[in-house]
């Protein structure tokens, strides 16, 4: 008898079910249920911004292992005019090592660009480098999670989650993240605490055409699947509604719905073999060095064309202790022609001015040498940048010292980075906000500074 009595009190939704004649559970099931009617009608529709959106899309380009900004987009003649010398007053210590590379000005703007990029120094113009970037740690893992996710200590939902969540999406049929190759590890396309149904897909970008992980069911026709997914769906919706509140369960359901209509819209976008060999020649695709990143930046051309919220590209092997000049050559030839391609097809297609694009890696690398041709990690000041979607081209904001070494001028944190990108989509970064664990949490943390002068 004991023991039956012990089983019916086996969770604390039991206890609260049958305690005090069940009033605790009449409160806590009318705030479940608010949350849940609020969250459960669409979570992925389109919302309207409560702010002016001047983008619609973000393109968010991952160089995984940190560029060197004073060899990229932070020319730096004190630098070159001091090569050798001392970085300490006792002439000891480390030494500055001049860039290997020539500099020059490009566009109207005149912006200095590095001739490794002659192809991306054409559209000078339309480029708003962010020459005053600084984040928390020099740890290639911790500073990528923060620059995901604006936290490096906990797990938190990524950028594009918190995207997802503020905006929905415009095309129900394909997801409204997306993450090629799953560029900087699961937790940066996460929704961490968020529904389930924010959280990015990862797409492999490799191959001819591409791949989502089962994306197919070879051993059932569509019609089966239907059948199978309403049964599957039939019953989870019965645990819903015994459970009235789920967000797990909530975002299976809608997992499991989004796989089937990808299905048959997915691979249809990923099939470029209806893009003219001009495009496909223009992003480099087929060829040595170009192929992969070039794949990644038409497909993301194809996806925000589709009305995809934010995708992810990712090309990796920047963390330059040596070689430095060979590999970061190697390096900006991978990406230099294809980001150029994806900035003229979008602008022909009248897409950049609705889509923000954003480069750059988790931090940035030291002016001095190490091993004699490289750089070691910098998180006290490196480059990004920004290009459409309502930035400022060919504009500077910000400065490192003339050396490089730290930021010093309208200093630029990973908040205020992602504070400026939600407030060029509609979104105020104060306001959007996810109650969690007892309190109200966002993106930018406690932090964030939009930076309005880089705003056109």
């Amino acid at each position: 008898m004991m023991s039956d009595i012990f089983s019916a009190l086996n969770s604390r939704r039991q206890f609260l079910k049958t305690a005090s004649c069940g009033f605790g559970y009449l409160a806590l099931a009318d705030l479940c249920s608010r949350v849940s009617a609020t969250e459960t009608a669409n979570p992925l529709a389109p919302k309207t911004p409560p702010l002016k959106a001047r983008a619609k899309h973000v393109i968010f380009m991952y160089m995984g292992g940190a560029p060197s900004h004073v060899d990229t987009f932070d020319y730096k003649p004190k630098l070159q005019s001091d090569n050798g010398k001392s970085m300490d007053d006792n002439g000891k210590g480390r030494r500055y090592l001049k860039s290997p590379f020539k500099f020059s000005q490009h566009g109207k703007s005149g912006l200095w660009l590095p001739e490794i990029f002659p192809n991306l120094a054409r559209h000078a113009d339309e480029l708003c480098l962010l020459n005053s970037m600084h984040t928390d740690v020099a740890v290639h893992g911790s500073a990528t999670t923060q620059l995901h996710t604006g936290n490096f200590r906990f797990a938190r939902p990524s950028m594009g989650a918190w995207l997802l969540y503020g905006l929905g999406t415009e095309n129900s049929e394909l997801p409204g993240f997306i993450s090629f190759n799953g560029a900087g590890g699961t937790n940066n396309y996460a929704s961490a605490f968020l529904p389930a149904t924010y959280q990015g897909t990862r797409i492999d970008s490799g191959g001819k055409t591409g791949s989502v992980a089962n994306i197919e069911n070879p051993k059932l026709a569509a019609t089966f699947q239907r059948k199978q997914l309403d049964l599957l769906g039939k019953l989870n919706n019965q645990q819903l509604a015994a459970d009235k509140v789920n967000p797990d369960l909530e975002g299976l359901i809608e997992s499991y719905e989004l796989a089937f209509r990808m299905e048959g819209a997915v691979p249809g976008v990923m099939d470029l073999s209806g893009e003219s060999k001009e495009t496909q020649d223009a992003y480099g695709l087929g060829e040595k060095g170009t192929d992969n990143f070039g794949r990644q930046c038409l497909l993301a051309r194809r996806f925000i064309e589709a009305g995809v919220r934010f995708v992810e590209l990712g090309k990796g092997d920047w963390d330059q202790h040596n070689n430095l000049k060979a590999k970061l050559t190697g390096n900006a030839h991978a990406i230099d022609q294809p980001i150029a391609a994806l900035l003229q097809d979008l602008k022909q297609r009248d897409l950049l001015k609705d889509t923000l694009i954003v480069w750059g890696g988790e931090f940035g690398r030291t002016p001095a040498a190490q091993n004699n041709d490289g750089r070691d990690h910098n998180n006290r000041g490196y480059s990004m940048w920004m290009a459409g979607g309502g930035v400022k081209g060919g504009h500077v904001h910000g400065a490192t010292d003339e050396h490089g070494v730290a930021a010093v001028d309208k200093k630029m944190h990973i908040n205020d980075l992602h504070a400026t990108m939600l407030y060029l989509l509609g979104l105020d970064h104060e306001r959007l906000t996810y109650r969690y664990s007892g309190r109200d949490f966002r993106l930018t943390d406690l932090a964030g500074v939009v930076a309005k002068d880089v705003i056109a």
